[in-house]
């Protein structure tokens, strides 16, 4: 509903407040719901709209696969067939027959819970995790109309929702330690309950809530074991409860689990549905008039236990003069009044009912034409029931139309984690694996279903890749089988699938001839396939494989040798190992390693790509857990740049460049990547510039894999646990216009600093840098001044540490090759000076993205430290001072004696680091008197570097400005 209509809506009723509250008494006296909803009606347009045009870099276009742990309603009947289901933090509604989707986004967490008015016009939906929302939608337009933050700030999100069969309140139960139920009053656009009940531990998980349909001031809800009504009194906002425990005593026979629970035909009654096949049916009690103010409040009372059937019910509902159950069998049957059974489906073979939902329109009275199968009374009265939607656990949905018992099967969708997705090369074509063996295969254009294969119980799709051709597909195996596949039937194309890995194949890929195979699993190992000749045909065999990592491997990739145009294998591992194969000396069981690099010191790798030619230079990008990307140069593999990589919440840990549609487009590439709940889009080249990067939320729960169109055109992402696969449109012209809008030149890069361009730190910064001219050319000379706009290369670092950055020598020394080299391949020559906005460049790109974190300092002594007396992590003394000249970039004993005297102010001013001071004989300073006989992270933060730390701990303490002068 639009949001002035909305408004007008909300006037008249506060208007009209004593008219309502006069009616409200009746309703409740008389325990009858008003004949018209206090919403006004409109059309529904919601697959009118035109949604194409859109405004952002990444926007969802499809939803692939659904959240069968949560119910799927029939929200539009008669002329239309539209479904309501939830994938990941999305609400979807589904046009059957005109094949659309229209998604609700709003959440930032998976979508827990979701109901519908009786109407079907409103749907309400909320989600757990950080932030958590209650949001209210207008079915007609898709439209927001009101969003509850905070509606729980001591738990993680909201467990269970319901909402009143005229729309004007929603209950919720969170998902805490101790649950809170909630009453909202959402028409009046209040942010917080209009009343609240705490539940005792004991009551267990409520997981199941639904209001009376026909008293909207009473609720039911139960957890596997215990059953709650509650009674809304709202003149004095007081959520009664009744919740008597019941055992296997009560009734002297087995009860079992839980699983739903409504209000009875009769109003009077409570049907609770367990897990062995029993109705527990809980009498309503009312007090006497007479009663006292403590005892004014109904009660429920066991009374029966019906032993329904004989298998465990998972749904209970009522429709119409139904009562309505789906058990683990897949069976439907409907129940009288009496809990007489009236008519059963029972032949459609169905995995275990999780949802029914019943058509909005009742059922049309028989006419001549009408084939309503007979009940089973003994009258044999035709049966007739609205038509209904079922949804099943192996995340199949169905439709059944009562008349005639037409029974279709919409959509069946994997039931287990997604990991493995692939594009065809040059097709519109997508294959989905998921670990309960199933390959799906769509037209991503047409959002059409082309053909699947399901493999036997035990074989989990971990990973799928096209080979370049086309033609192919492997797949690796959660097992460690792998399969190469014909990509248009997903028949074997090998007599046997390879088993050479013991555990989860995670990565396969193709080199560029498709003459070679290669996979890596969780073991650490690479195996490596190729094609051979036999009888006149081409077979795969197994060439050799080795364990060349200590650590899970992060990439694997094919290239090229610019020469000779044979392939070239590197695998990429979290041990910080680029390795590289020679394919032509390997021979059967024997793997040959051509070279090994280490990429980093402290980060490691998450995932590596070929660079696009945008250079004369061929690079390899390599993206690690510090938030960099490092540029390498292919053949020597030294590391060319360092640069500010996007920082959305989490480390990059996949990324793809974009292909092009035509040559022209070759100058002016993009990279599309995943974290760890986001997808993003970047402007190449890689320079640190924020305003080049976007990224979305696409899988709170976590991105298990992505794939990219081969137009570049569509990005795809895959949930993993969430079941999930989204399509994202790619805008490049909205990315563009974000980065003609963040300005030139360096002026993207000021926001990076506090106070920017005009702020404290870049004045300092060009003192320091300008202090350093003056440092080179001698403190107190009296030679005229050389006046210049960049300073020695070798001063680099010293301006570094004044500012607050604390390279390593690794670091410096990237820092002095990415300079020295960065004209080297256009002009041959070597650069030893660097003018301010080049440094200002290289500091934002090489200073750690947080800054320096206590919680850094503190990992580091918790891997080398002992707990001491008082609890906390210490270095012996000792240890400490062998570290330092033994571990790592280690110093000499003359050095550490330096750094020290320098750090507790023993030196003279300037030692050291003033050319002039040089001939200073520095103080000699006892270590055992300085130092303490146990250093903690504090004590050597704040006593020997003397920096500061933050007090806010509301967020990881920064380890700020420096005190002394180091």
């Amino acid at each position: 509903m639009p949001q002035d209509e909305l408004g007008q809506e909300r006037r008249e009723e506060k208007r009209s407040s004593d008219l309502s509250e006069r009616r409200e008494e009746e309703f409740q006296s008389k325990a009858e719901m008003p004949e018209k909803s206090l919403v006004s009606t409109s059309k529904d347009i919601l697959f009118r709209k035109d949604d194409r045009a859109s405004v952002y870099p990444l926007t969802m276009t499809w939803s692939f696969g659904w959240n069968s742990s949560l119910p799927v309603y029939y929200i539009r009947d008669e002329n239309q067939r539209v479904l309501l289901y939830v994938c990941a933090h999305t609400a979807v509604i589904y046009d059957v027959f005109k094949n659309t989707q229209h998604h609700l986004q709003g959440h930032a967490n998976v979508i827990s819970c979701l109901c519908v008015s009786e109407d079907r016009r409103w749907i309400a939906t909320a989600d757990k995790g950080p932030d958590c929302l209650i949001i209210i939608w207008d079915s007609f337009t898709g439209i927001p109309v009101h969003t509850i933050f905070d509606s729980c700030p001591e738990g993680n999100g909201i467990e269970a929702i319901a909402i009143t069969r005229d729309a004007k309140y929603l209950a919720t139960i969170s998902d805490a330690e101790i649950q809170e139920v909630c009453i909202w009053r959402w028409t009046l656009a209040v942010e917080t309950p209009a009343c609240t009940l705490n539940l005792l531990k004991e009551y267990g998980v409520q997981n199941y809530l639904t209001f009376n349909p026909t008293n909207n001031k009473e609720l039911v809800s139960n957890s596997k074991t215990q059953a709650i009504y509650y009674l809304w009194c709202e003149e004095g906002d007081l959520l009664a409860h009744s919740a008597p425990r019941l055992t296997e005593k009560t009734f002297n026979k087995l009860v079992g689990k839980f699983s739903q629970s409504v209000f009875h035909l009769n109003l009077t009654q409570i049907l609770s549905a367990t897990m062995e096949g029993k109705l527990v049916v809980w009498d309503i009690h009312h007090p006497p008039s007479s009663a006292s103010a403590s005892a004014g409040f109904p009660q429920i009372k066991p009374c029966k236990l019906v032993h329904l059937q004989k298998e465990g019910i998972t749904v209970l509902t009522t429709v119409d003069r139904y009562i309505v159950t789906g058990d683990i069998r897949g069976n439907i049957k409907f129940y009288d009044r009496t809990l007489s059974i009236v008519n059963w489906y029972s032949n459609f073979r169905l995995s275990s009912i999780r949802t029914l939902s019943f058509s909005k329109t009742p059922a049309a009275p028989p006419t001549e034409k009408s084939n309503y199968p007979p009940d089973s009374t003994l009258k044999g009265d035709l049966f007739i029931v609205r038509n209904l939607i079922i949804g099943t656990s192996d995340a199949t949905v169905y439709h059944l139309t009562t008349d005639g018992t037409k029974f279709e099967k919409l959509f069946v969708e994997p039931k287990d984690a997604i990991c493995a997705i692939s594009c065809h090369p040059y097709q519109p074509l997508i294959a989905i694996g998921s670990f309960c063996g199933m390959i799906k295969v769509w037209d991503y254009e047409k959002k059409k279903y082309l053909f699947s294969r399901v493999f036997e119980k035990g074989l989990g799709v971990q990973s799928l890749t096209y080979n370049p051709e086309g033609a192919l597909l492997g797949a690796g195996f959660t097992e460690g089988t792998v399969y190469i596949l014909d990509a248009m039937s997903l028949e074997n194309q090998i007599p046997e699938p390879f088993k050479y890995s013991r555990t989860s194949v995670t990565h396969i890929s193709f080199s560029h001839d498709s003459q070679y195979m290669a996979t890596a699993d969780v073991y650490f190992t690479v195996a490596v396939y190729m094609v051979v000749v036999r009888n006149g045909h081409r077979v795969w065999e197994y060439l050799a494989r080795l364990r060349s990592h200590r650590k899970s491997i992060c990439s694997l990739l094919f290239g090229v040798h610019l020469d000779s145009n044979e392939p070239r294998l590197l695998s990429l591992g979290r041990d910080r190992l680029l390795i590289e194969y020679n394919l032509l000396k390997s021979c059967r069981d024997n793997l040959e390693v051509l070279d090994i690099h280490c990429t980093d010191q402290g980060n490691y790798p998450t995932c590596m790509v070929w660079y696009p030619p945008l250079t004369k230079e061929l690079f390899l990008l390599v993206c690690n857990s510090g938030y960099k990307v490092k540029l390498f140069n292919s053949t020597t593999k030294m590391c060319r740049k360092t640069l500010l990589g996007p920082v959305f919440g989490s480390p990059i840990k996949q990324i793809q460049i974009l292909p092009v549609k035509s040559t022209l487009e070759l100058q002016k590439r993009y990279m599309v990547f995943i974290n760890r709940d986001k997808v993003g889009l970047q402007i190449l080249p890689v320079d640190g510039n924020p305003h080049k990067t976007s990224a979305i939320i696409c899988h709170p729960s976590g991105v298990a894999g992505m794939a990219l169109s081969y137009d570049g055109c569509w990005a795809f992402t895959a949930g993993g646990q969430d079941r999930s696969v989204v399509q994202w449109e790619i805008n490049l012209r909205a990315l563009d216009a974000a980065v003609s809008l963040g300005g030139e030149d360096l002026t993207p890069f000021y926001g990076l600093v506090a106070g920017g361009r005009e702020g404290k730190f870049y004045r300092e910064l060009e003192d320091y840098f300008y202090y350093s001219q003056l440092r080179s050319q001698g403190i107190d000379t009296m030679e005229t001044r050389k006046v210049s706009e960049h300073i020695c290369l070798s001063e680099l670092p010293f301006v570094m540490r004044a500012i607050g950055f604390y390279p390593s020598e690794e670091k410096i020394e990237d820092m002095f090759n990415e300079v020295r080299f960065s004209e080297y391949v256009d002009t041959g020559k070597l650069i030893d000076k660097i003018n301010l906005p080049d440094f200002f460049k290289v500091y934002l790109n090489h200073r750690p993205p947080f800054g320096n974190t206590m919680r850094g300092i503190q990992e580091s002594f918790d891997i080398l430290g002992f707990t001491n007396s008082k609890g906390k992590k210490a270095i012996q003394r000792e240890d400490f001072l062998n570290l330092l000249l033994t571990k790592g970039e280690h110093m000499t004993e003359e050095e550490m004696s330096d750094c020290f005297a320098t750090l507790f102010g023993l030196n003279p001013e300037g030692w050291k680091s003033e050319p002039v001071a040089s001939s200073v004989k520095g103080s000699e300073i006892c270590l055992e008197e300085e130092l303490p006989d146990e250093i903690t992270a504090e004590i050597f933060t704040t006593d020997i570097l003397g920096l500061t730390i933050s007090q806010d701990f509301r967020q990881d303490p920064m380890v700020s400005e420096a005190v002394k002068n180091v």
